[in-house]
Order: structure tokens, then sequence, then C-alpha cells
């Protein structure tokens, strides 16, 4: 048997802290509406973002939409929209924060799509992808640092690398959501207004058809994705392994709104038992993950910090 210290030399590093990103869904202020998921105001950012430093989580993905929503989802660039409210609160009040975006019109649009429609109510493909790159710039000019193309639509990070290369973003990463179809997306839907009218969202892969994923990571790749986010995190375990191994970029699983609700259970005092997400989320970084994007992310660090 080993000493000690040959045993603590020869072990690998467990899940930290700073493996972890954390989520935060936002609303405005006088938005009172219950959700099943827990949701920020830009005024409550700076004390969240200074725990989060305080637990030693460096980086934070943000999602949010607009109060008035349209069919050409008219507030999904704009300067003064939630969405860079939030970038710039938090930029502001931790400016070492790594701050990730959601880039879609889902949460602009009245149809909740993740595209937008012609004047038939077909798909507007070409509009749409030029709807993102303008989006992704603005979230650039309000401070994120990597912005996240969520509708899988194929030539869309190749545009947004273009623009916001054009723009003077060279160094704003672009981290495009590879996404399975899932039942577990249900949370965020309904919390944050993003479930679509169609009932589907058109280019999210079968879970039955990995060799699909495959192929489109390398599509994103080739377009310019400086690293991929995988949803939801648990169901793409033999996926992430996979990619390890094929495409040149860190791989980042998103713990979705289903993986949290089920998954910790909260207690009389309100705390939520995170164990099985300790251990669900070392299993991904010992697949390959880079970093791990989960709402549990303040609860899991202060729990890894007296485990």
């Amino acid at each position: 048997m080993p000493r000690l210290s040959v045993r603590q030399f020869l072990k690998n590093p467990g899940l930290t802290p700073a493996d972890l990103a954390m989520v935060f869904l936002m609303r405005e202020e006088d938005d009172a509406k219950e959700r099943s998921m827990p949701t920020m105001t830009v005024r409550e950012l700076p004390e969240a973002v200074r725990n989060l430093e305080s637990a030693g989580i460096t980086a934070v993905k943000i999602f949010a939409g607009a109060r008035l929503r349209d069919a050409r989802a008219s507030q999904h660039a704009s300067p003064t929209s939630l969405m860079a409210r939030s970038v710039t609160a938090i930029k502001k009040a931790a400016p070492g924060m790594l701050v990730m975006t959601e880039t879609c019109v889902c949460q602009h649009n009245d149809s909740g799509e993740c595209w937008l429609a012609d004047k038939n109510g077909r798909m507007a493909v070409e509009e749409t992808i030029e709807a993102l790159g303008i989006q992704a710039v603005m979230q650039a000019e309000a401070g994120a640092d990597i912005v996240g193309p969520a509708a899988m639509i194929p030539g869309s990070v190749r545009e947004i690398r273009e623009v916001l290369d054009v723009s003077g973003h060279m160094n704003v990463g672009i981290m495009p959501h590879l996404i399975f179809a899932s039942s577990l997306y249900e949370g965020f839907r309904t919390s944050m207004g993003a479930t679509p009218r169609s009932g589907v969202r058109a280019f999210q892969i079968p879970p039955n058809q990995p060799e699909q994923a495959m192929h489109i990571a390398r599509q994103m790749v080739d377009e310019g994705a400086d690293m991929i986010l995988t949803e939801p995190a648990l169901h793409t375990v033999d996926t992430l392994v996979h990619l390890k191994d094929k495409i040149p970029v860190p791989l980042v699983p998103f713990s979705v709104s289903g993986e949290f609700q089920r998954l910790t259970d909260p207690g009389e005092d309100g705390e939520r038992d995170v164990r099985p997400l300790v251990e669900a989320y070392t299993v991904l970084k010992r697949a390959g993950a880079t970093r791990i994007i989960t709402y549990a992310a303040l609860e899991m660090a202060r729990h890894l910090k007296v485990s």
C-alpha cells in the first residue's frame, strides 16, 4: 500500500468550484410571475456575482428575454435590453467574471421559436442568421466574453464570427449549443416564455442519432466555433467522449433545468442537496468536460469546499 504522500501525488483532481459556471435566468424588476426555476433581477446581480467569486466560481451564463415580443423579435438586439443591462451590471460589479450569453430570438419572438418567419409563416433562414449576428454584436458591446448561438442553424456561427470580427470584437468567443431534443428543457421554457408554438425546435438532434451530433459539431468548428456547449449534460456523455478525440475545441456540457429540478432536493432550510450532481458532474469531467454550466453552481461550490 503506497504511503499517503504517494497516494496524494497520484490522485487525480476531482471536481472543483473552478470547473463550474453559474446560470442566471433574468427577469425585470417588476415581474412577479411565479416560475419553477430561480430567476434574478439586474439589481440583484452585484451581490450574486460577489458570492460566486467568494465561492471560487469564475464564469456565468446569462439567459434574458424581452417584455415586449412580436413576430419580428424586434427587441432582440436592443442596447437597452435586459440581456445588455445584465451583462453590463456583472462586468461592473466583477470585471474578472467571464460572461457567456445565449444568442437566440426565442425569448424575443412572440411564437417562442428560434427563428423568424417570412410573410407566409415559413422559416426565414437568412434573415434569422443576420439577426443572430446583430444580436451577438450587441452582446459583445455590452461586455460579453462568449456569445452562444442556440438555434443550431447552419451558417449562423460563420455569420457571427464575421460580424464580430468586422465590428472589432475579434477576442469575443463563440460557443454554439449542440442540443439533443429532450423533455428536460420544460422548466426553462415555461419560466422564460420560450416554448415554441410549433412544439419542436427545428434543428435539435433526435436522441437516437449521435452521428448527427458529431457531424453538426464538426460543422460548427469549421464555421469558427471556439468551444461547444452540449445539452442536456447527462444525456451527452457518450457524445462528449467521442467529440473529445474528434474536434480541437473545448467541450462544455450544460446541465439543464430538468436535471437541476430532478437531481436536487430542497431541504427545510431551502438549501438543496447537490450530492447527486457532484457525482454526475465528476463523470462529465472524467468524460472530457472542460467546464460545466449549471443552475446549482453556487450550492455545489459551497458543498465542495466543506466536503
